[in-house]
């Protein structure tokens, strides 16, 4: 009988009491904090002036050379 309640906590308890552990964690962490959003908010910002630097870009190589996207294509 002194055998049984070791066993049963290192079987059945302590597997269990890890697993709600880490469930409660995860639930924690669902969703972004707000240094996340302002992360992801540069980034966007970022993005968006790249994306407009480089049709920028297009539209000069285009009034330039106007046959730069077919001599460059492989």
């Amino acid at each position: 009988m002194d055998e049984v309640i070791p066993v049963l906590l290192i079987v059945v308890v302590i597997p269990l009491w890890i697993i709600f552990h880490y469930v409660t964690k995860w639930k924690a962490m669902k969703g972004f904090t707000p240094e996340d959003e302002a992360s992801l908010t540069d980034l966007r910002n970022s993005a968006d002036r790249l994306e407009d630097r480089l049709r920028t870009m297009e539209r000069i190589m285009d009034d330039e050379v106007p046959d730069w996207r077919s001599r460059n294509e492989l």
